[in-house]
């Protein structure tokens, strides 16, 4: 027997350990796998519109959920003791984001008045005892389906093709927002403009010089709720006569104009006829853009009074809509319409305000060069561009005739010139109708006076009457 033998038995002591390792190991990376399934974040709830009053528009449930993801979302809308199932989906797998369209176009027992909109979204999460985190969006609300009335008190015979008509109208006391719309563009109404009449409203609108001759625009009234009323507008539309010219480019206008105006490295070393279309196409989009973003900030009053005036002692060196085709050495290279007036006297002249309003913009702007723009209320806006020096900065209230710096040759100008623009909401609207003192008084004075359709035609008649009798 040997001499280091024993009959105590062996300790335990290591195999416990290490099981209590492998344990303690497989706890912990449980914990690490099963952690983010506990997420404890709820899911997020957007309505739109997020208004108090529900029609017959659709509303628009945006869900999302960045942890584990949605599982569910439900829309109940409760009325009298009746809930009404507007929305009820689960996912599996879950899903992160979900838009969901509900509407009571199809739904029956319910009537107008208070209800309420009770929206519940639940995620995947292990949280609360495995039941997930819940977010719900509860509000009262109105059931409204009833649309908005309107009264079309004076509109506009006839339209220039590329021109503005005027129209007064009477909204009912819940319309939230109003006015024209003609096609994708759409032209507000302003309240507080018809004399005497503080509850009739001014809309200016466009017939746009690219829009199709039969198209004809709306007027519309929409109330908190969604709910719409439109009444279709007719005139007759009167056919102006819109240009074509070919014009070509020279390497001496590329190198001094066109190539200077490239932001873009690569850009510039590109063909002449690639270098020109960066700047007419590229370029271009990115300034008229920004024009549209300047002039659709309308000043809800009138700013400017009779007619606009014309650069004084100026020539017309290009018309407005004027559609140009570029060639390079005989090849046509891109096209594009010229979207105001060309006006020229001598070098460096005085530019002068065209009415009265108050500076929106004043700056660089790519192919128009240094320019102004005038805000004059009611969506309307002049443009002067390619100027060699700028006199007013923006903010700055201006008065018709007032100097706005000097004309020159900045920009896309071929030589000294001034580009005369007017625009309507963000839209080119022909400048030639609002020089004329007796469109003005024809087709806005009257409105502005709160006479109706009827009365301006009855005095349109008496004119031509007392005409006749004259000759």
């Amino acid at each position: 027997m040997s001499t280091f033998s024993s009959n105590r038995p062996r300790s335990k002591t290591p195999v416990v350990v290490v099981l209590l390792v492998i344990v303690i190991t497989a706890l912990g990376a449980g914990a690490w796998y099963l952690r983010p399934r506990f997420e404890a974040d709820p899911p997020q709830i957007t309505l739109s519109p997020n208004a108090d009053a529900v029609g017959l528009a659709p509303l628009e449930l945006q869900v999302t959920d960045t942890g584990t993801g949605l599982k569910s979302v439900t829309a109940m809308l409760s009325q009298g003791g009746t809930d009404h199932t507007l929305a009820s989906e689960q996912f599996s797998p879950p899903v992160g984001k979900k838009k969901i369209t509900v509407g009571l176009a199809k739904m029956t027992g319910i009537k107008e008045g208070p209800a309420v909109l009770r929206i519940t979204a639940r995620d995947a999460s292990l949280w609360h005892l495995f039941k997930g985190n819940e977010t719900v969006l509860e509000k009262n609300v109105t059931i409204d389906i009833t649309p908005p009335t309107l009264d079309l008190i004076a509109d506009d015979r006839y339209v220039n093709f590329g021109g503005v008509g005027v129209i007064v109208y009477k909204p009912s006391a819940d319309t939230a927002t109003s006015g024209v719309k003609m096609g994708d563009h759409f032209f507000p109404g302003f309240a507080g403009q018809v004399k005497d009449h503080p509850d009739y409203f001014l809309a200016l609108f466009a017939h746009p010089y690219n829009a199709p001759p039969e198209a004809r625009p709306t007027l519309v009234a929409t109330d908190k709720a969604g709910n719409t009323r439109e009444i279709k507008l007719s005139y007759e539309l009167k056919n102006v006569k819109y240009k074509k010219s070919t014009i070509d480019i020279s390497d001496n206008f590329l190198q001094n104009k066109i190539v200077p105006l490239i932001e873009d490295v690569a850009a510039r070393q590109g063909t002449p006829k690639e270098q020109f279309i960066a700047v007419n196409k590229t370029l271009r989009k990115v300034n008229e853009d920004k024009i549209t973003e300047v002039t659709k900030q309308a000043t809800p009053q009138m700013l400017w009074k009779d007619a606009f005036a014309q650069l004084s002692n100026s020539k017309v060196e290009a018309n407005f809509a004027d559609f140009r085709t570029y060639t390079y050495k005989g090849e046509p290279a891109d096209t594009a319409y010229h979207l105001g007036y060309d006006l020229s006297v001598t070098k460096n002249y005085p530019v002068e305000a065209s009415n009265a309003g108050k500076i929106a913009f004043a700056g660089p702007l790519g192919i128009y060069g240094n320019a102004v723009i005038i805000d004059h209320g009611l969506g309307l806006f002049s443009l002067y561009g390619h100027l060699s020096a700028i006199d007013v900065k923006l903010g700055d209230a201006v008065t018709r005739r007032q100097v706005l710096g000097k004309t020159g040759e900045t920009g896309l100008a071929a030589g000294d010139h001034l580009h005369f623009g007017i625009y309507l909401d963000g839209i080119p609207v022909l400048p030639v109708e609002w020089w004329d003192q007796k469109w003005i008084d024809d087709n806005i004075t009257p409105k502005l006076e709160g006479r109706s359709g009827q009365q301006i035609a009855e005095a349109a008649q008496q004119v031509k009457v007392k005409r006749r009798r004259r000759r």
